[in-house]
C-alpha cells in the first residue's frame, strides 16, 4: 500500500455495474501463497480517463460498497491521459498487506469519485492458499495425467482391435466376393458341360448315320458284286458297261475307305469328349468341395468376430473393475502412508535413544552416572509405536543398579558379558539381534519380522 495516509475516496451506496468492464484486470492467478508479492496488471479502456485520486483495492468476495477494501494501491496515471488506444499498467502489492486469511478475493479499480470502473469476474477471483495444498493440487494433476495416459493406452488398444476387427471384415467380404466368383465360374462350366453333352449326342447320332450308309454301301456291294456275277455270262455283249461298272466300283471302294477312316476319327473324337467330360466331372467336384471349405470357414470367421465381441465387453468390464481398485489402492496408500510417517517418526526418536544409550555403554568408568541415565532414558513400552527394545534391559538395570554386570547385559537376549569385553564386541553383539532398514535406516528387532516387513511395504508404496 502508498505510503500516503490519505484514504481513497470511496462511496457508501450499492454501486451499478454497468461501468465495471471500463478496466480489464490480465493475467490474474487462480490463487497465491502467503509471503510472496502480488503483481495487478489491467488494461484501461478509451472508456475511462486516469485522474490523480483513481485507486486499485483487494476486496473480500460479497463486498457491498467500496469501503469494504482490504488494502489498496494509488493508480499510476499514464503519460498518455486522453488517448484513444488502451493502456497496459500493472501494480505490485508488497507481502506484508496481502491477506493472510483462507478467503476469496477480488481486484477493483476505483476512479477519483468513488465509482467502480472495473472489477474481476468471478472466473477470475483470488484464493489465499498454502504451500501444501499447492503441492496437493500439483498431485493431483500428476494422477490425472498418469490416468489420462493410462486411458489413452486402453483407447489406443480398443482402436486396434477395432482395426483388427475391420480386417477380419474385409476379409470375410472378400472370401464371400471370391465365392461369388466360383458360383458364377461353376454355373459357366455346367453351361459349357450341358452344350458338351448336347454336342456329343449330336456326333453320336452322326456316327450312326455313318454307321448305316457304311452298312447300305456294304449291302451295295453285296448286290454289285452279285450282278457282277450275273452279268460274267453276258461279258463279252456288255464290255463297255462292265468298264464303267469296275469304275464305279473303285470310287465306291475309294469312298468306303474314306468312310472308314472317318468313322476312326470320330471314335478317337469320342473317346477324347468323355476323357474331358471326366475332367470337367473331377473339376466340379473339387469346386463343391472347395464350396463346403468357405463355407466353414465364413462360418468361423463368424464365430470368431462373436467372440471378439464378447472380449471387447470382458474388458470394458475389467477396466471398470481396475479403476475401482485403483481408487481403493489410492485410498490404502494414504492410510499406510499415515501409518509409515507416524512410524518413521518413533523409529527416528528410537534411533537418537538407541545412539545416546550405545554411547553411554562405551564409557564403563562412570558405572553409577551410566546405570542412572540409562534407567531415565529407558521410555516405557507403550511410547513407541513397535515396541522398546531396551525396556527388557533398563528394567534389569534398575534391579542391579549398584552392578557393572548391567552394564555388559545383552538388552535383546540378557546375555551377560565380562567387563574385559571389548565395546565394538559388546555392540555386533546387539546389533545382531536388528533389522536396519537399507532405505532409512530405521532398526527393528529379528523377532518383529512382521513390524520390518510392514515397514518395507510402506517404503514400496511411495
Amino acid at each position: 500500500m502508498d505510503d500516503t495516509s490519505d484514504e481513497p475516496p470511496t462511496s457508501a451506496v450499492i454501486l451499478d455495474s454497468s461501468h465495471f468492464s471500463h478496466v480489464i484486470f490480465n493475467d490474474v492467478e487462480k490463487f497465491y501463497v502467503p509471503g510472496g508479492d502480488v503483481t495487478c496488471r489491467y488494461t484501461l479502456t478509451h472508456n475511462i480517463v486516469p485522474r490523480g485520486k483513481d485507486w486499485v483495492g483487494i476486496f473480500r468476495v460479497g463486498w457491498k460498497t467500496t469501503r469494504e477494501y482490504y488494502t489498496f494501491m494509488w493508480a499510476p496515471r499514464p503519460s498518455d491521459v486522453h488517448g484513444d488506444s488502451a493502456v497496459q499498467q500493472e501494480i505490485q502489492f508488497k507481502a506484508y498487506y496481502l491477506p493472510k486469511d483462507d478467503e476469496y478475493y477480488q481486484f477493483c479499480y476505483i476512479d477519483q469519485d468513488g465509482t467502480i470502473r472495473g472489477a474481476k469476474t468471478e472466473d477470475d477471483i483470488l484464493v489465499v492458499t498454502t504451500q501444501g495444498e499447492v503441492e496437493e493440487i500439483e498431485l493431483q494433476n500428476k494422477n490425472l495425467l498418469k490416468e489420462n495416459k493410462k486411458l489413452q493406452a486402453n483407447c489406443e488398444s480398443l482402436q486396434k482391435q477395432n482395426t483388427d476387427l475391420q480386417e477380419d471384415l474385409k476379409k470375410t467380404q472378400e472370401l464371400q466376393n471370391v465365392l461369388e466368383s466360383l458360383r458364377s465360374s461353376t454355373e459357366k462350366l455346367e453351361l459349357e458341360l450341358s452344350s458338351l453333352k448336347k454336342e456329343n449326342k449330336h456326333l453320336k447320332e452322326l456316327n450312326e448315320c455313318r454307321e448305316a450308309e457304311l452298312h447300305q454301301f456294304k449291302e451295295q456291294i453285296q448286290n454289285v458284286t452279285s450282278e457282277k456275277e450275273r452279268l460274267e455270262t453276258k461279258l463279252k455283249t456288255a464290255l463297255d458297261h462292265v468298264d464303267q461298272l469296275q469304275s464305279q466300283l473303285l470310287s465306291y471302294e475309294k469312298e468306303i475307305e474314306d468312310l472308314v477312316h472317318s468313322n476312326r476319327d470320330k471314335t478317337k473324337q469320342c473317346e477324347s469328349l468323355k476323357e474331358e467330360n471326366n475332367q470337367l466331372c473331377m473339376t466340379i467336384t473339387q469346386e463343391e468341395e472347395q464350396k463346403k471349405q468357405l463355407k466353414n470357414c465364413l462360418e468361423h470367421l463368424k464365430g470368431a468376430e462373436a467372440n471378439l465381441t464378447l472380449r471387447l465387453q470382458n474388458e470394458q468390464r475389467q477396466n471398470s473393475d481396475l479403476m475401482k481398485e485403483l481408487e481403493e489402492q489410492k485410498r490404502l496408500f494414504q492410510t499406510l502412508q499415515a501409518k509409515k510417517k507416524e512410524s518413521d517418526e518413533e523409529n527416528q526418536k528410537l534411533r537418537k535413544e538407541k545412539d545416546s544409550f550405545l554411547r553411554r555403554l562405551s564409557h564403563p568408568r562412570d558405572v553409577s552416572s551410566s546405570v542412572s541415565q540409562a534407567q531415565a532414558f529407558v521410555p516405557a513400552p507403550e511410547d513407541f509405536v513397535f515396541g522398546n527394545p531396551y525396556h527388557a534391559a533398563g528394567a534389569n538395570q534398575e534391579a542391579r543398579a549398584t552392578g557393572i554386570d548391567s552394564i555388559r547385559k545383552c538388552p535383546i537376549c540378557n546375555d551377560i558379558f565380562p567387563d574385559d569385553i571389548e565395546t565394538r564386541d559388546y555392540e555386533a553383539h546387539v546389533q545382531s539381534h536388528l533389522l536396519e532398514c537399507p532405505v532409512c535406516n530405521e532398526a527393528f528387532e529379528k523377532s518383529n519380522q512382521q513390524v520390518f516387513d510392514d515397514h518395507m511395504l510402506c517404503h514400496s508404496l511411495e
